[in-house]
């Protein structure tokens, strides 16, 4: 498996999160280790823009060679892009997870929530758990 950058915020269901400096907007994906179950992704439902959404609201789905997934949103508030590369290019969520495979950004709703995810740590934790 490979690292687990620090500098995000994960979900329990495999999701990060990247805040911008002031934590008012973010960039959303599926950690590496999600990708890694799912194999070859081949193609990405991605969210509608300006649609408002409640953290673990079902906001995208992710389909792979080998199943069909849900993408949680991991904080409140009103997607505000979606990464369209991904229509063409879905196989970027398996090559750059953490970068040109992001699905969506959020504009956050309530920064506080960002507090009840797991840093890399944790997160790391849960993964080896199997949970």
């Amino acid at each position: 498996m490979s690292a687990i950058p620090d500098d995000l915020r994960y979900t329990k269901t495999h999701e990060w999160v990247r805040t911008d400096e002031n934590d008012m907007n973010a960039e959303c994906g599926i950690t590496d280790h999600a990708q890694e179950m799912l194999t070859d992704i081949v193609f990405v439902e991605l969210p509608d823009v300006d649609m408002t959404v409640n953290a673990g609201d079902q906001v995208a789905v992710v389909e792979s060679v080998k199943a069909v997934s849900d993408v949680y949103a991991p904080v409140s508030g009103r997607i505000v892009e979606v990464n369209t590369e991904l229509e063409d290019s879905p196989e970027n969520v398996n090559n750059d997870p953490y970068g040109n495979g992001w699905i969506f950004k959020i504009e956050i709703k309530n920064a506080g929530e960002l507090e009840e995810l797991m840093d890399a740590v944790s997160y790391n934790e849960h993964v080896e758990s199997g949970e």
